[in-house]
């Protein structure tokens, strides 16, 4: 054993570490900037977007439809239309996060030109950053790559509005590449599988340049990049207080450089209980695919989520993943656009069946929640209900699910740096010091 592993805080960690819950009621400290209802605490006003899932009435919480808005325009109106002519709007959706306002077809032509000419990366970045010691998760590398371009900006440090705006669109352009390079690198480190480089096709959408440079063959469908286009929109923002942008718009209060800042949500993202509860989500897909033998049996269905509720099946945390929100209590836009454009993609094909069986999921899951606790709570299917079931019918791989909320995040990130930048007040909330009264200090000899 090392001298590491002998160490006391590592027997004594939860000991040291913990803070009785009595003291966060006693003091009325809102854990986590959560009041005892589920909403948060206002920590901040915004003008980028607004996320809307109840009301309060005389005090009390009531549930009502979700509702997300970008800059004031209602997400529905931006792309909620599955038409056959629907065009990517992942880059319109950047601009008005990033501009305020929607743009014309010349400013929107201009701006796609501008994400198109920054694709490329700096000379041996590449072999530096994404060959050399690939990680295993493409998140760490999408961060220490963030990181690097600083060391390429000689203006990295400029704090201008140019820079800002500069150093944003070239991370919106140049993120998806990093993401799907970094894939195959690591694939091929820790899997021993071919390595594959292609080279970005200048004039792609970002969509259509995530699944050219994803693809052995570099060939993929309109119906595919246009889903992938959908998902990009839907996850390019979501309000102030999830927890990367309160990253970003904390770290950006400190002033410190765009990269650090950007480095910084990404690792945010990362985490299980944020961006990457999408692990979670086809964890426990995986197992239900599994265990339920006919997937049209609802008795079946509903005797797994029963036992997942009870703590014994899944991860045994008693969460039905992929079904509630923090926010959203009769409705997440977000899941309700995304399952509106899967069925269409899914319709005829063999993945019809596994769609219908996340229907069944979402439709039985309140009632068996309610049932086995004896307690009915409005929740609904979230985003991450079908976003995963989509990427597998596109053959994304599940190491770039939370890179790709990333690539698409990054619009919204902007958009809230841009906003700290223009508050100039650092982000400084107080905490409760939990110590009971002074300790007299005593020499090391005499402990």
């Amino acid at each position: 054993m090392s001298q590491t592993e002998k160490l006391e805080l590592n027997q004594n960690f939860m000991q040291v570490n913990r803070i009785d819950p009595a003291l966060y009621r006693k003091f009325d400290v809102k854990r986590g900037l959560r009041n005892a209802d589920g909403t948060g605490v206002i920590a901040g006003m915004t003008n980028v977007s607004n996320v809307h899932g109840y009301v309060i009435s005389d005090g009390e919480k009531l549930p009502d439809q979700g509702h997300l808005s970008l800059r004031g325009y209602d997400l529905y109106d931006l792309l909620g239309n599955p038409s056959v002519d629907y065009r990517y709007n992942f880059e319109e959706v950047a601009y008005l996060l990033l501009m305020g306002h929607l743009p014309t077809r010349e400013q929107l032509d201009g701006f796609i030109a501008a994400i198109d000419e920054a694709r490329e990366l700096p000379d041996g970045f590449i072999a530096s950053q994404i060959v050399s010691d690939t990680p295993p998760d493409i998140m760490n590398m999408l961060s220490r790559s963030v990181l690097s371009l600083y060391l390429h900006d000689p203006r990295a440090e400029e704090r201008s509005v140019e820079h800002e705006v500069m150093t944003a669109i070239s991370l919106i352009s140049r993120l998806p590449r990093i993401s799907v390079l970094g894939y195959h690198c690591m694939r091929a480190r820790y899997h021993k599988e071919s390595w594959i480089m292609h080279r970005f096709i200048p004039g792609q959408s970002t969509a259509e340049t995530i699944l050219s440079a994803l693809r052995p063959d570099r060939q993929f469908t309109p119906e595919e990049a246009r889903m992938l286009d959908v998902l990009l929109c839907l996850h390019a923002e979501h309000g102030g207080g999830n927890n990367s942008t309160f990253t970003m718009r904390v770290m950006s209060s400190a002033d410190t450089d765009p990269y650090s800042a950007f480095a910084g949500a990404i690792g945010s993202l990362k985490g299980h209980r944020h961006g990457g509860a999408n692990f979670k989500v086809r964890e426990m897909h995986n197992e239900l695919k599994q265990v339920v033998t006919n997937w049209e049996d609802e008795d079946q269905v509903a005797a797994y989520l029963e036992k997942v509720v009870r703590k014994e099946a899944s991860d045994r945390s008693g969460l039905i993943y992929g079904m509630g929100h923090a926010v959203y209590t009769l409705s997440d836009p977000r899941a309700v656009i995304c399952k509106r454009f899967a069925e269409r993609l899914a319709a005829g094909t063999e993945h019809e069946a596994e769609f219908k069986l996340l229907q069944t999921v979402e439709r039985l899951a309140p009632e068996v929640i309610a049932n086995v606790k004896g307690t009915r709570k409005d929740i609904c299917a979230n985003i991450d209900m079908y976003t995963g079931f989509v990427y597998r019918m596109m053959g994304v791989p599940e190491d770039l699910f939370t890179p790709l909320f990333a690539c698409a995040r990054m619009a919204g990130w902007t958009a809230h740096r841009f906003e700290e930048i223009a508050s100039t007040r650092i982000i400084r909330p107080a905490y409760k010091n939990a110590t009971k009264g002074g300790r007299d200090y005593v020499a090391i000899d005499e402990r």
